[in-house]
């Protein structure tokens, strides 16, 4: 009964086998049009938690030397290890544009995408378009900067939360702005997130939270801060998902 049982296991591993070894592989688009140039439609900048597709897919638009919009080209997307897309190729459509949804590897930090189309004489053109992958840190830092900070510090309203960034005197500093806050060392950060603005000479408008967030909420904070940053925050022994 035994070797009777084992001889089954051994043709169903052949059989499965088998049945991937003839699987066909994905077919390869032919363009019908080359392009000159490929830009960027919408869908760059997003954050997102590690391992998951990003809300808005990433939609680029191939077209010529002229400007006009190329249908029927062919465009090819790529990013480091662990990043996918749906699909990975993609000929354009009568507008010109290919869209892809990206799912995100699983380490945080910043993700350069590629977009590329050959022109007529065969040279590859590219697009860069970076995403931001949050870990358990940068998601809990955000969750908090939305709940906290958001109204004050992102000048933009959305229909969850109107923006009062127009109504102070003095500006809050966008969580983005990496010119002034890649400057402030860590420490510099938690004190005036803790204690408030006047703790560096700062704005008064900036309030205390140390009484309401904790010392790991505030690192978060910060973490999420140092992720987000435009241009991107430097430090040594910090990882980037592009290297």
């Amino acid at each position: 009964m035994i070797r009777s049982l084992l001889t089954l296991c051994a043709i169903s591993l052949v059989i499965v086998s088998g049945a991937c070894a003839r699987k066909p592989a994905s077919p390869t688009l032919k363009p019908t049009a080359f392009g000159g140039a490929i830009v960027e439609s919408s869908g760059g900048k997003q954050i997102g938690a590690t391992g998951t597709t990003l809300p808005q897919p990433l939609v680029v638009q191939v077209n010529d030397d002229q400007g006009t919009a190329v249908p029927g080209a062919l465009v090819e997307f790529s990013a480091p290890q662990g990043t996918t897309f749906d699909p990975p190729q993609v000929l354009t459509d009568s507008s010109g544009q290919a869209t892809t949804n990206v799912t995100l590897g699983a380490l945080a930090g910043r993700y350069q995408l590629t977009s590329s189309t050959l022109t007529k004489a065969q040279k590859r053109v590219e697009l860069k378009s970076d995403e931001i992958a949050l870990g358990y840190q940068q998601q809990l830092g955000y969750q908090i900067e939305e709940k906290y900070c958001a109204r004050c510090h992102d000048p933009e309203s959305t229909p969850e939360r109107v923006s009062n960034y127009d109504n102070l005197e003095v500006k809050p500093r966008p969580f983005t702005e990496g010119d002034t806050l890649n400057k402030m060392t860590d420490a510099d950060l938690t004190a005036i997130i803790g204690h408030g603005g006047p703790a560096l000479n700062r704005s008064a408008l900036m309030p205390a939270w140390g009484y309401t967030l904790s010392k790991t909420d505030i690192q978060a904070v910060i973490s999420y801060i140092r992720l987000v940053s435009d241009p991107p925050y430097q430090a040594s022994g910090m990882v980037y998902a592009q290297k």
